[in-house]
């Protein structure tokens, strides 16, 4: 069996620009991060997609609705890709500037992820990596999606973890070359339940 699944991040919201930290908040898209959705549109506007998996946040299912567009497919909100939650300090700043985050070792999060502190009520690295692995096989084990091209609109830390079920990076590694920019799009494929990563992190606008 083989599929091909493109792998998506969602465009801009003013939290990211801002530098709050978002994590499970419903935070939608900001004007610019539409245009990078319909840029992003524009370059995918060829591909045969079939299957819409989206995280159920308003950010990620809006750039698929902007990158799917009138295209007749079959549309899952599935919350095993929604972002990795930050507990009790989403809403929070963590630019330098106006950092408000009650433990001063948050930044762990991006730049020494091993010894990065779950927040209270949060996720660990190692709990988004299980749930995003466990959609990852069940999709490969989907038989009616032979030969099928399925989108995933996700985020930043969840779709590093999808990779991390390919690639098994250690934690201290987690992050590779860095967090994926917003509508970023990853190619992958699927045969025989092995995957294959045919292009990283490419954009469709400058």
């Amino acid at each position: 069996m083989k599929m091909k699944i493109y792998l998506m991040r969602h465009g801009e919201t003013d939290y990211n620009k801002n530098k709050m930290i978002q994590g499970q908040c419903d935070i939608e898209l900001n004007e610019y991060g539409r245009e990078l959705a319909r840029i992003t549109a524009e370059g995918l506007k060829e591909v045969p997609f079939d299957v819409v998996y989206t995280s159920p946040l308003i950010r990620a299912k809006e750039t698929a609705q902007i990158v799917i567009g009138d295209r007749k497919v079959l549309w899952i909100e599935e919350p095993r890709i929604q972002e990795i939650c930050f507990g009790e300090y989403e809403g929070k700043h963590c630019g330098r500037k106006n950092f408000d985050v009650p433990d001063k070792t948050f930044l762990n999060f991006f730049f020494d992820t091993a010894n990065y502190r779950t927040p209270p009520g949060g996720e660990s690295f190692a709990d988004i990596i299980k749930r995003t692995g466990e959609f990852l096989t069940e999709l490969l084990h989907k038989e009616e999606y032979a030969d099928k091209t399925i989108l995933i609109s996700t985020h930043g830390c969840a779709l590093k973890a999808i990779l991390a079920n390919i690639k098994h990076p250690s934690i201290e590694n987690f992050w590779g070359d860095g967090v994926h920019k917003n509508c970023a799009v990853t190619i992958l494929e699927a045969k025989d339940n092995k995957i294959e990563i045919l292009e990283e992190g490419k954009l469709f606008y400058q």
